[in-house]
């Protein structure tokens, strides 16, 4: 096997993982299952990554990769030519890994705990309280994250990775409107994002 095979889900992160394959330029076969539904999928996938999560990367040779930042810094290093993580000496170094390890390690956990509570908790108000919580502790995050930004791009002039999980991230809760109104930064470095030939293609696939 040569290619590189990402598993993924329409709607999901690993869309983040495919725009970068894209724009690095790196030959790669797609595997779209709904991860969590029980079949032939998910058992290969709980093989492949006992979480069962998306984005999982089968590399060539068999080794898999989970995590997604994780899977980033791996491309970057196959492909620098992507351009897609600033180099070690660069400037901007320093707040692109701080941005991107906040986005997986503060915002991305919020999916999991507010999108189905009654897994974490006791249904009913419990469970409302918990989504509520989480949601607002998520809105706190992306203000932060909103008062970093620059312009066109989340790193300013440099176009990069971040600006991939920003323009999926944008289109999940709490939806395009509410970035529209409280991180104006973030809607911007999306849309200049949605400019670009392979980002456009992903979305257009997973959001048609």
């Amino acid at each position: 096997m040569n290619d590189y095979e990402l598993i993924g889900s329409p709607g999901c992160g690993s869309a983040i993982v495919e725009m970068a394959l894209r724009i690095s330029g790196i030959p790669y076969r797609l595997t779209d299952l709904p991860y969590l539904e029980p079949g032939p999928g998910r058992d290969r996938l709980l093989k492949l990554n006992p979480l069962g999560q998306v984005p999982t990367v089968v590399l060539p040779g068999g080794a898999v990769m989970t995590e997604s930042a994780a899977i980033l810094l791996h491309l970057h290093d196959v492909a620098p030519q992507g351009a897609l993580v600033p180099e070690a000496t660069a400037p901007e170094r320093t707040r692109f890994l701080n941005l991107l390890f906040r986005l997986v390690g503060a915002v991305y956990p919020t999916f999991t705990y507010a999108d189905d509570p009654p897994k974490w908790t006791l249904a009913g108000p419990a469970a409302d309280r918990l989504r509520d919580t989480v949601m607002e502790r998520r809105a706190t995050l992306w203000r932060e994250i909103e008062a970093q930004v620059g312009r066109p791009h989340v790193l300013g002039e440099r176009f990069s990775a971040l600006d991939l999980y920003v323009t999926m991230m944008t289109h999940w809760r709490p939806g395009k409107d509410w970035f529209a109104q409280h991180c104006p930064a973030l809607t911007a470095a999306a849309s200049q994002a949605e400019k670009n030939p392979h980002v456009a293609a992903v979305l257009e696939r997973h959001f048609r």
